[in-house]
């Protein structure tokens, strides 16, 4: 689980709503979507012009203790994208970006009466989340739309961006963090993680890769997103078009190449991210050559040479990093991470580890099949 998390009374959810400018009254709610981290519901509505539909999310303030600088990105970037979108004449540009709904006050969040931050936005209708992919159709929308908001964000003009996680993406940093829980162990579990434990501190050499080349100036920072799992950018259902990133909370500088990573993460390989059978889990070259094809064709013109030649590199890195925090979780009892079963953190840390396996085993032959889908383009 993320941290102690309270579970959400229906008059909180009435208080919080009443508190909103919506316009209109709570009808119903329901918990919505699989993240890890907050509180989400669809919230449905009654209003003058006919119902509708909002997001509540409350926060956790375990993972984000100051939810103020978590608002003052997603209130900045949100407000960018929608005005380059509109600038820019794109069909349907109030589908294309989040839009919060703000407080009667005028703020962009609200504190409930246990001081939990909540925020709403507008739902967008017409449009699904897939948790995993099983077609190139979806690995390359996908891909494209995460592309395309690295690309709008490139002009950024907004307040200055919080790093509001500091460090979130550095691997040596989460290498350190969980060769120091396997040695504390304080939730006894390191006997019974001893191989998952093993092999990740074997690859420590690779928790520098992306490290060495944001050093050496080859990955510069960017307003990144940080969180690229394929179910935070919602499809079109009508057209399966890749429509609206969502889940602004890692907003932040970051390398545009753990973006692309995490995507590789989640949608290369047609298995969840908590898969038990691991011969399930492994790269599946046409989903690896859709989603290069669908970031370089909106990413591709910004990006440096280095970068571009290091889109498997970038995968590894960060199918270890996910692996290594998911591994420390377990070890330090399931404090980060909302769990549904026993030793679930432990079996995504498997799932990880299974899928890096499959990236180094394969290489060599997964950067030709890149070469080949970005000289395609």
């Amino acid at each position: 689980m993320s941290g102690p998390s309270a579970p959400v009374a229906q008059e909180t959810l009435e208080s919080v709503a009443a508190r909103l400018d919506t316009g209109g009254r709570l009808v119903s709610a329901i918990r919505w979507g699989s993240g890890h981290i907050n509180d989400t519901f669809a919230a449905s509505f009654a209003g003058p012009s006919g119902p509708f539909r909002l997001v509540l999310q409350r926060l956790n303030r375990h993972v984000f203790p100051e939810p103020e600088k978590v608002m003052r990105n997603a209130s900045g970037v949100t407000r960018h994208l929608q005005a380059r979108l509109l600038a820019s004449g794109v069909p349907d540009a109030e589908r294309r970006a989040l839009h919060l709904v703000p407080a009667r006050d005028g703020a962009d969040f609200l504190l409930d009466d246990a001081g939990e931050p909540w925020r709403a936005w507008r739902f967008v209708e017409g449009a699904r989340s897939v948790d995993v992919v099983d077609e190139p159709r979806t690995a390359f929308e996908a891909a494209r739309a995460f592309g395309e908001f690295q690309r709008l964000l490139l002009d950024y003009d907004g307040p200055p961006l919080h790093e509001t996680l500091p460090l979130f993406h550095h691997t040596p940093t989460r290498w350190a963090r969980l060769a120091k829980a396997a040695e504390a162990d304080t939730a006894g579990r390191a006997a019974g993680a001893a191989a998952e434990v093993d092999f990740a501190l074997a690859r420590e050499p690779l928790s520098r890769l992306l490290v060495s080349l944001q050093e050496s100036g080859d990955a510069p920072r960017r307003a990144t997103h940080n969180d690229t799992k394929v179910n935070n950018v919602l499809l079109d259902e009508a057209t399966g078009e890749g429509l609206c990133v969502i889940d602004l909370d890692t907003v932040m500088p970051g390398l545009s190449l753990c973006d692309f990573g995490d995507l590789v993460r989640t949608a290369a390989s047609p298995s969840a991210e908590d898969e038990r059978d691991l011969s399930k889990v492994g790269v599946r070259d046409d989903l690896f050559a859709a989603l290069v094809r669908g970031y370089l064709s909106s990413a591709g013109g910004f990006l440096t040479p280095a970068e571009r030649d290091c889109l498997v590199g970038s995968a590894k890195v960060i199918v270890f990093t996910i692996g290594l925090r998911f591994l420390t979780d377990h070890l330090e009892g399931d404090v980060y991470f909302r769990i549904h079963r026993e030793g679930h953190n432990l079996d995504r840390a498997r799932t990880q580890f299974a899928l890096l396996r499959s990236l180094e085993v394969r290489e060599d032959a997964l950067r030709r099949l890149a070469r080949s889908a970005a000289e395609g383009l």
